[in-house]
């Protein structure tokens, strides 16, 4: 069983290249998509690790994008399993095996997620119910064995070949953030379960690169993608959608004002305008 580890860089090129250390010690082959960093991360990779695929971009394509870029170049070098990764996550050793070995009828297997600060448990699963608006928390008690769970993270999760060929690319209208909601909610619709495997365990930096999940971008790319998502899988008419709504406006709304950053309203509101709009890609300048 062949493994290619996909690292998605887009700056960060520290924690990209703490990422691919982390891998060197893993059964892998390794590539790197590079989304047009402009920090000198492509350039690093291929000093310090001229075994790794590098693929450039020419362009940011998020993280939809880089990873769809990054799974098939894993697909046509051959691989039986793609293991996806942020730049900002490593692997602790043993990784690797322990989400193959959890990996066989499943559509994705996650590994236990832990702060790279102090190792509290970050993801250990989570729920994902689109009919409603508060959504998507992570479940942080950890299974004493592999367990199902509703949504896979993006930060690190390994695919099966087949299971690629089941469920499809990630869509790359949503750009970055939820789109592994929205994979995991076509995987479940497959009939393909989502398996946390608590034997392997990677840790974060979470939304190191973007700013953190309480930014202007993280704001932005969640309330739109949110909206859509919930849209698409559960349309709830038009009373049901307006609650919807205001429960996915005013809970981020809520976050940027508890946090003391009534300026990221902004972000929240052009989400929320570009999802009425139809506008969905990367966040116009």
């Amino acid at each position: 069983m062949t493994v290619a580890a996909v690292v998605l860089s887009w700056n960060g090129r520290e924690y990209t290249l703490a990422a691919l250390r982390a891998l060197e010690g893993e059964d892998v082959d390794t590539i790197v998509v590079d989304n047009a960093s402009e920090d000198g991360s492509a350039e690093a990779v291929e000093r310090e690790f001229a075994r790794a695929d590098l693929v450039r971009n020419d362009r940011n394509l998020g993280y939809a994008g880089g990873m769809n870029v990054g799974i098939r170049r894993a697909l046509e070098r051959g691989a039986d399993h793609v293991l996806l990764l942020n730049n900002d996550a490593t692997v602790e050793p043993g990784a690797v095996a322990a989400l193959v070995a959890a990996a066989d009828g499943a559509a994705a297997v996650c590994p236990v997620i832990v702060f790279a600060e102090g190792g509290n448990v970050w993801y250990a699963g989570a729920r994902f119910d689109p009919r409603r608006g508060y959504n998507g928390r992570h479940v942080t008690q950890v299974p004493d064995d592999v367990a199902e769970t509703e949504r896979a993270c993006g930060a690190a999760m390994l695919i099966p070949r087949a299971a690629v060929e089941a469920v499809g690319p990630f869509d790359e209208a949503l750009f970055a953030y939820w789109e592994d909601a929205d994979w995991s909610l076509r995987a479940r619709d497959a009939g393909l379960p989502i398996r946390v495997a608590p034997r392997a365990r990677v840790r974060h930096e979470v939304s190191a690169t973007t700013g953190g999940e309480g930014s202007d971008t993280a704001l932005y790319y969640s309330v739109r993608n949110l909206l859509e998502i919930g849209e698409r899988y559960a349309p709830l008419g038009r009373l049901g959608t307006w609650r919807r709504t205001a429960v996915i406006v005013g809970s981020h709304a809520a976050q940027a004002l508890l946090a003391g950053r009534p300026g990221r309203l902004r972000a929240i509101a052009a989400g929320w305008k570009d999802f009425r709009l139809g506008r969905f890609g990367p966040r116009p300048d």
